[in-house]
């Protein structure tokens, strides 16, 4: 997800295009989220670790 949301931002800010621009950015954050919730053992989704 974290590699996801940093390709729709390299994508969004070469074309100008804004709503890829935003998408990245909450695709980015929620996958950080994840993983710091993961490595700190909280069950993410059903999993005890997220990558």
């Amino acid at each position: 997800m974290i590699a996801l949301g940093i390709i729709l931002l390299v994508v969004g800010f070469l074309t100008g295009v804004s709503i890829l621009w935003t998408l990245g950015v909450i695709l980015a954050v929620v996958g950080a989220v994840f993983w710091l919730m993961g490595s700190t053992g909280h069950a993410v989704a059903g999993r005890r670790h997220y990558w």
